[in-house]
């Protein structure tokens, strides 16, 4: 995919999320069961970077099991933002505009002044024992993009450090792929694409479009091991059948 193509579906899902967040924010009013299964993992002082934060779910489930540790959330999304803004009190816990497909590996990128951010809070740590993307990657068009965050993930993580992922795994679900729609519905085609990425429809609220890719756990395998790290545990979860999250955990090598 070229980047003027990518740049436009970067943009399509901004205005999606712009447009749909509060709705969007409505249908995620509790935690997947696959996030709780790595929840049964994290220690309780661990430095969390949550990229692609959303409503804060996650924050807030930490700040409920007894966490002790920091915790980062990044999004671009200001309405899903302001769903998190109650937390912001907490000391432990901060949120910060960020556009995923413009991290670079330097921590200068993160923001320091988002009107959402508790200013009480530590200065940042210099690396991170735990970075999480839950159910964000499949948003971001293009392997370049995604491998500039596989890059920073790995720049920012401490020796030992985890980093913990989730993709939707729409075509698993017949009414999902319902929603699929043609390309020429935005001025594009099938060969301005990458095989795996798809243009789904929204019916909540009114009508919207959004761009998602369709991973497999061997793509995500071959990136890892492109960017510096191995997965060491992948599973489904989530949704009808328990299929409809693909998770995994990598590690540094």
């Amino acid at each position: 995919m070229n980047s003027i193509v990518a740049q436009r579906l970067v943009e399509l899902n901004r205005q999606f999320y712009q447009t749909f967040g509060s709705e969007f924010s409505a249908t995620r009013g509790r935690i997947q069961p696959g996030v709780r299964k790595i929840m049964a993992q994290i220690g309780e002082t661990e430095q969390i970077l949550d990229l692609g934060c959303g409503n804060g779910n996650f924050a807030f489930a930490l700040a409920g099991s007894g966490f002790s540790g920091t915790y980062l959330g990044l999004d671009f999304s200001l309405p899903l933002l302001g769903d998190a803004a109650p937390l912001a009190e907490n000391p432990r816990f901060r949120f910060d505009v960020a556009d995923l497909t413009s991290l670079t590996v330097n921590r200068s990128s993160l923001t320091e002044n988002s009107p959402i951010t508790n200013h009480q809070l530590s200065p940042f740590p210099d690396h991170w024992s735990l970075i999480t993307c839950f159910a964000t990657l499949h948003h971001i068009p293009s392997v370049e993009l995604r491998l500039n965050i596989f890059r920073f993930v790995r720049q920012n993580l401490i020796p030992g450090g985890r980093f913990v992922l989730s993709n939707w795994q729409f075509l698993n679900s017949e009414k999902l792929k319902a929603r699929i729609q043609p390309w020429e519905t935005i001025g594009l085609s099938g060969a301005d694409v990458d095989p795996g990425d798809y243009l789904l429809d929204w019916r909540s609220g009114g009508s919207g479009l959004r761009y998602a890719h369709h991973f497999s756990a061997g793509e995500l395998t071959q990136m890892a091991a492109e960017t510096g790290f191995r997965a060491v545990e992948s599973f489904l979860s989530d949704g009808q059948g328990g299929t409809l999250g693909l998770y995994q955990i990598w590690e540094t090598v």
